[in-house]
């Protein structure tokens, strides 16, 4: 079975050739499983939103390679770059970035449309996820309405609507307080269990981290594995 995320060699700086120059990854070389929720541990500034932007082909590095589900996308076009991250790659962020002019449900909904699934076929996998995540009564509700916490889970069953192979999540609980952080992770992490994609989850919580399969550390621009 090919891992859903295979990183070789990636390379990326800043200022090309400046005084200044700031080299931010250095031949990191990272692979993460189906099935396997792997925590990325780094201080602010060590290149782990780099990182993962790389790894969800929002960006491009300047050295290495890029593999997802087999697959080398280093070098695809603009256009094959987008259908991957829209039908392999779910995206999670420490702000929720829902959209406010809709509900709950419409926000889950909306990935699927633009990904040609029917909308009655959207709905229902919509309310499944916001069950899943213990959140079926507030489907209606606009994100205005909602606390921090359920907010968070609307954007977690978002990011896996178009059941994604591959999660990339940066500080998803970092804006919420410990206690809805606790509950929020665990919501996460049944949802990747139960769907068995593969999940690389940047955080700053160590004792999350500890609840992952893995955790490995960004250091000095590689990823290592703590001893």
């Amino acid at each position: 079975m090919s891992d859903a995320l295979d990183l070789s060699g990636i390379a990326k700086g800043y200022n090309h050739g400046q005084p200044n120059e700031i080299n931010v990854l250095l031949g990191v070389d990272l692979a993460v499983q189906p099935g396997e929720v792997v925590a990325l541990v780094a201080p602010s500034g060590a290149g782990k939103s780099t990182l993962l932007h790389i790894a969800g082909l929002l960006d491009t590095p300047d050295a290495g390679q890029v593999r997802i589900g087999g697959e080398d996308v280093t070098g695809l076009g603009d256009r094959r770059r987008t259908g991957i991250r829209r039908d392999d790659v779910g995206f999670i962020y420490q702000f929720h970035h829902l959209l406010p002019e809709f509900t709950a449900l419409e926000n889950i909904v909306l990935p699927q449309l633009a990904n040609g699934v029917s909308r009655g076929a959207a709905e229902a996998r919509a309310r499944d996820l916001l069950a899943r995540v213990g959140i079926a009564d507030r489907a209606d509700h606009r994100p205005a309405a909602l606390s921090g916490g359920e907010q968070q889970r609307v954007a977690f069953c978002r990011a896996l609507a178009n059941a994604p192979r591959l999660l990339l999540a940066d500080e998803p609980t970092g804006n919420l307080d410990p206690d809805t952080a606790d509950r929020v992770f665990a919501a996460l992490m049944e949802l990747v269990r139960d769907t068995g994609l593969a999940a690389l989850i940047a955080t700053h919580n160590h004792a999350l981290a500890a609840r992952m399969d893995r955790t490995v550390r960004l250091d000095a621009g590689q990823v290592v594995t703590p001893g």
